[in-house]
């Protein structure tokens, strides 16, 4: 406000005005999509299988993150990096006794697993 105040002190309002609606103008017209045609078509749709894909991978996330932290990580480790028990054991400093018998009880908790459940019920 103190700036408009010098502004109309100095008798530069008009000046001043016109270069606001300049400005406002041109930032909306770089703004503006032009690419935009209208049809009588509409465009293709997706096919459906994409929204599949993102359904099952929230589905498995959501049941991974049911998994307590241990079996979540030696899961992890051991299908999804693809590691050995040994390398996996040696990853989270435990023995490989731990690694088999929490891939085991995670593996049960994920067959149990109601959102997994659902997956194999649409497939």
């Amino acid at each position: 406000m103190a700036q408009l105040g010098s502004i109309a002190r100095d008798g530069a309002v008009e000046g001043y005005v016109r270069r606001a609606l300049v400005t406002t103008y041109t930032d909306w017209w770089r703004r503006k999509w032009t690419t935009e045609v209208p049809t009588d078509e509409l465009p293709e749709t997706a096919d459906g299988q994409r929204d599949d894909e993102v359904s099952t991978r929230h589905d498995v996330m959501r049941a991974l993150a049911s998994l307590t932290r241990g079996q979540r990580a030696v899961i992890v480790l051991r299908y999804f990096d693809d590691l050995t028990e040994q390398q996996t054991a040696d990853a989270l400093g435990c023995s490989v006794g731990t690694v088999k018998s929490q891939t085991a009880r995670a593996l049960k908790a994920l067959r149990s697993s109601p959102m997994l459940a659902d997956q194999e019920e649409q497939r």
